[in-house]
């Protein structure tokens, strides 16, 4: 049987950068959630908006992909996409989702729960013009999920929706937003001994955040 090179069970990092105490995070987890961010960001995190979205389908098999994040506020995290994806029909059967940051640089992961839903029409819109030419032509070209026969045809899907689209494509309608509208966030510390700080803010019935430690 063929060995990996690396002792993966030696494998391991002690984490001894930061601390997170609850007494001292923000009162409302998007507000910490753009502290971290912004932390991230100056620490010159390897694309501190890539997240890790899992859904999963009417079979009960969960499945996760890294995506960007594009936009954050009091309402939830957005991203865009094409509906028809696998990550778009998983979604259109149980409309519930979860999402995690990784920023190694920080020691530090940030992981949000909650439902899902489209965002309007007009916010779609306004984020495809905002895209590269090149990018809206492959909304159009890419059958996302489905199975190619070769790298061949999509480069002729894309030749073809460029000669036909020009330089101005609408926003094909099967491709736009997603809002996740959380009710559980955490926020995870790297901590030496394995005793990592674990935040969670917990959405309640009245529509305050409660705000408990986890343990590692």
């Amino acid at each position: 049987m063929d060995k990996s090179p690396h002792d993966l069970a030696q494998m391991r990092k002690s984490y001894e950068q930061a601390a997170l105490d609850e007494i001292h995070v923000r009162p409302l987890p998007i507000d910490q959630f753009h502290h971290w961010f912004d932390e991230a960001v100056k620490a010159k995190a390897l694309e501190p908006n890539a997240m890790t979205l899992a859904t999963v389908g009417a079979d009960g098999r969960p499945s996760t992909r890294v995506l960007l994040i594009k936009g954050a506020d009091a309402r939830g995290l957005v991203w865009f996409t094409n509906y028809l994806s696998r990550k778009g029909q998983e979604l259109a059967v149980n409309p519930v989702a979860a999402i995690q940051f990784f920023w190694p640089e920080l020691e530090r992961v940030v992981r949000i729960e909650g439902r899902v839903e489209r965002v309007p029409d007009s916010e779609s819109d306004a984020y495809y013009r905002s895209r590269p030419l090149g990018s809206r032509i492959g909304a159009w070209a890419s059958p996302q999920s489905s199975v190619l026969p070769s790298r061949e045809q999509l480069e002729q899907a894309w030749a073809e929706q460029q000669a036909r689209l020009g330089d101005d494509p609408p926003r094909p309608g099967h491709w736009g937003g997603y809002r996740l509208v959380p009710d559980r966030w955490e926020f995870w510390q790297g901590r030496p001994s394995r005793l990592h700080d674990r935040i969670e803010y917990r959405l309640q019935g009245d529509g305050h955040w409660l705000i408990q430690r986890l343990a590692p």
